[in-house]
């Protein structure tokens, strides 16, 4: 793995994202700067602190650390797409948990192989 562009976690959570973004300016315009945002910035955190996480990972602990952070994020992410679904009819929202569900999971799998597999020494 030469890069974090490497990781499947990485390049879903930034595809992701770019559809949390579109969706999101589709909400009302009074929530564009209310729950849109919110929504806009959780999906982004998960990617970033992917990479950041990544960035660190000669530093095992630091790595597991930020991979946890993108999981939270995910979390948020998931916690605001179910406040979107009950608020507004937003054809994309369904589609959007499942993949984060999915996502989540993978990550969650991640995590563990960083835990039990990553080699100090590894680029």
């Amino acid at each position: 793995m030469k890069s974090y562009k490497d990781l499947e976690v990485y390049n879903t959570a930034f595809e992701l994202a770019v559809k949390i973004h579109k969706m999101s300016l589709k909400l009302p315009k009074h929530e564009l700067y209310e729950q849109g945002s919110q929504i806009r910035r959780s999906s982004k955190s998960v990617k970033d602190s992917i990479v950041e996480g990544y960035g660190r990972r000669k530093y095992k602990a630091d790595f597991i650390k930020f991979l946890i952070y993108a999981h939270a994020s995910l979390l948020k992410c998931i916690s605001q797409l179910q406040m979107i679904k009950t608020l507004y009819e937003v054809k994309e929202v369904d589609q959007l948990l499942i993949d984060y569900e999915n996502l989540g999971g993978k990550l969650y799998n991640f995590m563990k192989y960083v835990e039990k597999n990553w080699k100090v020494s590894q680029n």
